[in-house]
């Protein structure tokens, strides 16, 4: 029964990962870049997971563990990252067009 799940378990994390990293490469935009990171960053603790069950050796759940707090730090800096810069792009959009609409106002 063991074996499997670990089967499961390694065959269903394989094909996840080969899909996201398509979705990863090809985009189209930023959003679905970081759910493609975020697939991957799951799928490999299912992969520690299956390893714990294949192994009996609980330290393969620690590194598990070890990998959601770093899937999940990255895609909040991805994120922020994003958001950053779309607020960069609409605060100097917004500036020359401040800036136009004042050269055109003054006589």
């Amino acid at each position: 029964m063991t074996d499997a799940l670990v089967f499961v378990l390694v065959a269903g994390a394989l094909v996840s990962i080969g899909l996201a990293f398509g979705r990863l490469v090809r985009g189209p935009s930023q959003g679905d870049r970081i759910v493609a990171l975020d697939v991957v960053f799951s799928s490999n603790i299912a992969l520690t997971a299956a390893a714990a069950l294949a192994t009996s050796r609980a330290l393969f759940l620690d590194i598990g563990l070890g990998l959601a707090m770093v899937g999940f730090v990255a895609t909040i800096v991805w994120a922020r990252l994003i958001d950053a810069s779309a607020g960069i792009t609409t605060e100097t959009e917004t500036e020359t067009e401040t800036e136009t609409d004042a050269e055109e106002s003054s006589p």
